[in-house]
């Protein structure tokens, strides 16, 4: 454990998959072609108070959505990446952007589509609930699935390795 929290110490962003990491994985339609999703409330005020410690937070979804659209600009994730079948071109500009290396970032993914990222940071977490290969290349997993506290285990690891956890709750007391 102590080197993933060395690992967590060194974040200096955290990029989040959607489908299957910020929710279940499930996938409503209604009859006219509408998606709907189901995001965690706890997993929300998990990645605000983590940006609130100076972390930058960032989504690269295979797939699109206004769901996901509206939620990230509700909790103020600035870099939105949806549509990207292939992850790594959204990942280099990210990374480029921000002027950081694989090392200064985290990555929670669930599904094979998300190993070229997992396999280049510094931190890669899969869910409970992710592919078993997933979690083979994952440096940790979460105890709890996608949808369901995934996010907020991420926020609260990294904050507790960077020393932000305790004053971020002490504001709540």
């Amino acid at each position: 454990m102590q080197d993933i929290l060395e690992r967590a110490a060194r974040v200096r962003l955290v990029i989040f998959d959607v489908d299957g990491v910020l929710t279940d994985g499930r996938l409503y339609l209604g009859d006219h072609g509408q998606e709907f999703k189901v995001f965690n409330a706890r997993d929300g005020h998990g990645m605000v108070m983590l940006q609130e410690t100076g972390v930058p937070l960032a989504v690269i979804s295979g797939r699109r959505s206004e769901a996901v659209q509206t939620r990230m600009q509700d909790l103020g994730v600035a870099h939105v990446y949806q549509g990207q079948r292939e992850k790594l071109p959204a990942y280099e500009e990210l990374k480029q952007t921000l002027g950081l290396t694989d090392a200064d970032i985290a990555y929670l993914g669930d599904d094979v589509i998300d190993l070229p990222i997992m396999r280049r940071v510094g931190l890669a977490i899969a869910v409970a609930d992710a592919h078993p290969v997933v979690r083979r290349h994952a440096h940790w997993c979460t105890a709890a699935p996608g949808g369901r506290g995934a996010a907020r285990e991420l926020c609260e690891l990294i904050m507790a390795a960077q020393c932000t956890l305790d004053p971020m709750i002490d504001r709540y007391l």
